[in-house]
């Protein structure tokens, strides 16, 4: 049975290895005149400027919580002792991440443009095999680190003991805090910076001196392009490594607790399946890249087809692969294999759902978004309260998804027994949850490759617009951009639904974790029927939550309810604000520039494009610090002031409300900006009229929405989580005291 655990190491170095191929195709192509490179060099070095600083800061963080966790593990007693290296390895893993797919959108994006000079289809393929690079190294890196972990701890904890594999796997959930806290620091800094940049560039540039999207007079238009790398490239790379490497750890975790009591073999074949699936994922994710390929002259409706082509493929060559995988894992004389099978198809078609739904919703090919564009007749109020009004209806497909998922996947997983209080259904019917979220996830690679291919994209629009590159070429990047916004959303649509998933599996891994530390320092707790259970390992996941009364009625977790609804909306009001403010600071840069540097707005005048950049940086670095903290300090506060029913109270608030406060913020950021585009492309009065004015001031309050608030929300629900699991010790010492 362990002979197929090595296939995970192997399709992890697959994955790299096409990453690396796709990345040696697009560094051969041709970058374009003279002033194509120099406009790609200005971005590249502001973008890698950037995370030098961000990398800065957020290295110091690190250590001060490594130093934090190894003091609770060597001088309390209270940690794993591998728990500072595993977190030391996630935020690493997860930056290198990020980093890649930065370092190679930056040389993509003026590619992509001279490839438009020639055909749609060229730039596409560029642009989209580009993507592809980040896609393959985020599934590969998160593979291999799951693996070498699995290995290493498995050397000093031999797996096969029921026992050791429990701490194995709960200490692996480690590197996923790591891996979440350095993705929280990238989507918040990121999402400051270029839409700081984006909302001066578009208030000033285009509001006020009806100037067009990305023309070089605009001196914000370079740090505009450079956001573009740093937040929707390397915070969204760093985003879904997280998201990725939590659904596979969180299912080991659960895997290795709900199998505990049947069978040392049962409890391995459990840990195995989540690796094993998300393995064969990254082989049919590699296979459907090859397929996404367009015809001169499509619209957005034929790219929408090319792109649904490809994942669509992934995701159903990965439903059927799976009762294959599971069969072989689980053995056909066990019901497990395609009761599991069935819990990963829900999760793949929750994933397809809120994919197509997201698509609706933002998609200018579809009513929605039009109807949107069409309210800005009545000016730009009307475009907020439609937008608003939008992102709101928008929750209901995937917040119902997300529901019968939950509810099909533990039936599934249990045979349809719903009686959670009978021996062992209550931890199979959560692992059938959380192994639906691997499925999910499962084909990130090629889904992944759908959503970093849009910045490319726009990056390769403004490119050919600050070179004066022929309309024609404008046009097809254009086209190419409109596409990537809608698989952006789609992508973060698929990054949320999954956290939900994953999330609700990390609460039982909490509990798991609140065990192991009881067992440590020998406490013994109250089961369900009243009996002393002297070893709490051996205690069910009922028996915790009796012994520490979660319930409904329990002022300690209604309290913890409120105090995670209420950290959803403190996060967006604080990065909101903090975009808000930075990009106060670009506007009042952009007109005094306008103002003092002549012959600007003629083109005789070149504008400052280094001074606009470096309030981008700094203003990042600044902002980001006291939103990602909170999120690390409130879970512990919380363990220290209400206990564990507490803790559980707080993700179960944080879970409810940060979902479908995502899903309403990133789909009407993605609706307000594809309306500009509809307006753009000649609906409406068309650029430079009334409309597009008001579309635009739609757009500027949506692009905080759904590149900075929005997609950062999946992270904090996990990311307390995890703080959670990696503090339980300190929690459950703390009130034993």
């Amino acid at each position: 049975m362990e002979a197929l655990f090595y296939a995970v190491p192997v399709a992890s170095l697959l994955a790299l290895v096409f990453a690396f191929v796709f990345y040696r195709q697009m560094k051969k192509e041709d970058e374009g005149t003279p002033t194509m490179k120099q406009i790609a060099k200005y971005v590249r070095e502001g973008a890698m400027a950037y995370l030098k600083q961000q990398y800065k800061v957020v290295v110091i963080v690190f250590i001060i919580l490594a130093v934090l966790f190894a003091i609770l593990a060597y001088g309390f007693g209270v940690q794993n002792p591998w728990v500072p290296f595993a977190f030391l390895t996630g935020g690493f893993f997860s930056g290198l991440a990020g980093f890649v797919g930065m370092k190679t959108a930056t040389f993509a994006s003026g590619r992509t443009a001279n490839a438009c000079r020639r055909s749609l289809n060229g730039g596409l393929k560029v642009a989209f095999r580009s993507g592809a690079v980040m896609g393959l190294t985020v599934v590969g890196l998160g593979l291999l680190d799951i693996a070498l972990w699995f290995i290493i701890l498995n050397a000093f904890y031999p797996a096969n003991d029921a026992q050791n594999l429990v701490i194995i796997t709960t200490t692996m959930l480690t590197f996923g805090m790591g891996a979440s806290t350095q993705a929280l620091f990238a989507r918040v800094g990121g999402g400051i910076y270029t839409k700081a940049a984006d909302v001066g560039a578009d208030i000033v540039g285009k509001v006020e001196s009806d100037l067009p999207e990305d023309d070089p007079r605009n001196p914000a238009t370079i740090a505009d392009n450079v956001g573009d790398n740093v937040g929707d490239v390397a915070g969204m790379g760093a985003d879904l490594y997280e998201s990725y490497c939590g659904s596979i750890l969180s299912t080991m975790a659960l895997g290795a607790s709900a199998f505990y009591a049947i069978s040392p073999e049962m409890q391995m074949k459990a840990v195995l399946a989540p690796m094993l699936i998300a393995a064969v994922g990254v082989v049919l994710s590699v296979i459907s890249i090859f397929t996404v390929r367009t015809k001169e002259g499509a619209g957005m409706g034929q790219l929408l087809k090319s792109m649904s082509f490809g994942t669509n493929l992934a995701a159903i060559l990965s439903g059927v692969a799976t009762f294959g995988i599971l069969a072989l894992v689980f053995g056909t004389e066990d019901s497990n294999w395609w009761h599991f099978s069935l819990s990963v198809v829900s999760g793949l078609c929750a994933g397809v759902i809120i994919g197509k739904s997201t698509e609706y919703y933002t998609s200018h090919s579809y009513k929605p978004t039009q109807k949107l564009a069409e309210s800005s007749q009545t000016g730009p109020a009307t475009v907020i309260i439609s937008g608003v009004g939008l992102g709101m209806r928008s929750t209901a497909i995937p917040v119902v998804t997300i529901a019968a998922a939950i509810i099909l996947a533990f039936l599934f997983a249990t045979g349809f027994n719903a009686d959670i209080m009978a021996p062992g259904v209550l931890s199979t019917g959560l692992y059938g949850v959380a192994i639906a979220a691997v499925g999910m996830l499962s084909t990130l690679g090629i889904t992944l490759a759908t959503d970093a291919y849009g910045p490319i994209a726009d990056n390769a629009g403004g490119n050919a617009q600050m070179s004066e590159l022929d309309p024609q070429v404008r046009e097809r990047t254009d086209v190419l951009d409109a596409l990537g916004n809608t698989t952006a959303a789609t992508g973060k649509g698929f990054a949320i639904g999954s956290a939900a998933l994953t999330a609700l599996a990390l609460l039982a891994s909490y509990i798991e974790e609140i065990k192991i530390a009881l067992a440590r320092v020998g406490e013994a707790i109250v089961g369900v029927g009243g009996k002393i259970i002297e070893n709490a390992s051996d205690a069910t996941i009922l028996d915790v939550l009796s012994n520490y009364n979660v319930s409904l009625m329990n002022p300690a977790v209604l309290a913890g309810v409120f105090i995670g609804a209420m950290m959803a909306f403190l996060f967006c009001g604080l990065t909101m604000d903090a975009v808000g403010r930075a990009a106060s600071k670009m506007v009042l840069e952009v007109r005094r520039q306008f103002a003092e540097i002549k012959g600007i707005l003629t083109g005789e005048g070149t504008p400052d494009y280094k001074r606009c950049v470096e309030i981008s940086t700094r203003a990042a670095q600044h902002e980001m610090l006291v939103p990602s903290l909170i999120a690390i300090i409130v879970p512990v506060l919380t363990g220290v002031l209400l206990g564990v029913a507490g803790v559980l109270g707080l993700l179960i608030g944080g879970l409810g409300a940060g979902f479908v406060l995502a899903v309403f913020m990133s789909n009407s950021g993605g609706a307000w900006d594809n309306a500009k585009k509809f307006v753009e492309e000649g609906h409406c009065g068309g650029k430079n009229s009334e409309c597009h004015h008001a579309t635009v001031v739609g757009d500027t309050v949506g692009d905080p929405f759904k590149d900075t608030s929005g997609p950062s929300l999946n992270i904090l629900i996990k990311l307390m989580s995890m703080v959670s699991i990696v503090m339980a010790g300190l929690t459950v010492g703390f009130h034993l005291l």
